[in-house]
């Protein structure tokens, strides 16, 4: 019970810019003792978009309050804060999945463009297996990225995990046909690989990393067991353009949103998963090594819009 309680403390305190925009601008919508008309719903609509719920989103629900009026069971203004919130929480009651974690060695490969957090995100959740019992090793495949192996290797010292690498520059499907061989003659529970977020050569980065997962799968039939995607929260649709491209050239299994507490768009967790058909498998809630979190659709509605 403490662990769920710290769990949704976090989440409620990443997301306090994104409750004050839409859980204090709907109050100020509904305090006015306005009518429920056309100009106040176009109005909650407006909000809606500007909490980056997306347009379809937003319409969306605005029809559905339309339609909740016509059978007269709105009876006051009030009664919209919680059909939002059941509205919110049936658009992601689907979103939450556990890691598949079953096989060993599991692969995990976690991708995204450079500066969504993707090398912490490595680290981070290295840390989170590793509490967990399991015997973790990182693959530092981001070998054109400056910095990024050393970034890789002192989170490795931190949380106590080896770091598999080669040179920078070195090709990453080598870098991950020795981690993969390593792991799987060690017994080891889970291999996480972090992959590069652009190339600094003429080479297609969705073909690189295509060939980066058939590597894999030729070593270890069925992996890549998850190929996750570091989606930063602040960058509203270009990260979910991003999300849609990744998806289409590798195959993603799910996303792992950053930088949650430094937006105030939070509603940008309901377009991914509407929009990209993805499962939410992870959240980041801060900087310290635990601050990498399941995502819990009650948790994050409850924090995004209080009763």
């Amino acid at each position: 019970m403490k662990l769920l309680v710290t769990l949704a403390d976090r989440v409620r305190q990443s997301l306090e810019r994104s409750k004050d925009l839409l859980s204090h601008g709907l109050d100020s919508l509904l305090s006015l003792g306005r009518p429920v008309d056309a100009g106040l719903l176009q109005e909650i609509e407006d909000l809606l978009i500007s909490a980056d719920l997306g347009s379809a989103t937003a319409r969306e629900f605005v029809d559905l309050l339309g339609e909740e009026i016509r059978r007269g069971r709105l009876g006051a203004p009030e009664d919209i804060r919680a059909t939002l919130r059941r509205f919110l929480e049936e658009a992601l009651a689907s979103a939450a999945a556990p890691l598949a974690l079953d096989h060993r060695p599991t692969v995990i490969l976690v991708l995204g463009v450079n500066g969504s957090g993707k090398t912490t995100t490595c680290g981070k959740l290295a840390a989170a297996l590793k509490g967990e019992g399991r015997s973790v090793v990182l693959a530092a495949a981001d070998t054109f990225r400056a910095a990024a192996i050393e970034q890789l290797e002192a989170w490795g010292r931190r949380v106590g995990v080896e770091v598999i690498h080669q040179a920078g520059g070195s090709d990453p499907s080598a870098v991950v046909f020795d981690a993969v061989k390593a792991v799987t003659a060690r017994g080891v529970d889970a291999l996480i690989v972090d992959t590069a977020g652009r190339l600094h050569t003429k080479s297609n980065l969705m073909e690189e990393l295509a060939k980066l997962k058939r590597v894999v799968g030729r070593q270890l039939p069925g992996a890549p067991h998850e190929s996750l995607m570091v989606l930063d929260a602040t960058t509203g649709q270009n990260g979910l353009a991003q999300a849609a491209t990744f998806h289409r050239g590798v195959g993603l299994t799910g996303v792992i949103l950053t930088k949650l507490d430094g937006t105030a768009k939070g509603g940008i967790v309901v377009r991914i998963h509407r929009e990209l058909g993805l499962p939410i498998k992870l959240v980041g809630t801060g900087e310290r090594p635990d601050d990498l979190q399941p995502f819990d659709p009650r948790v994050f509605v409850s924090a995004l819009l209080p009763g």
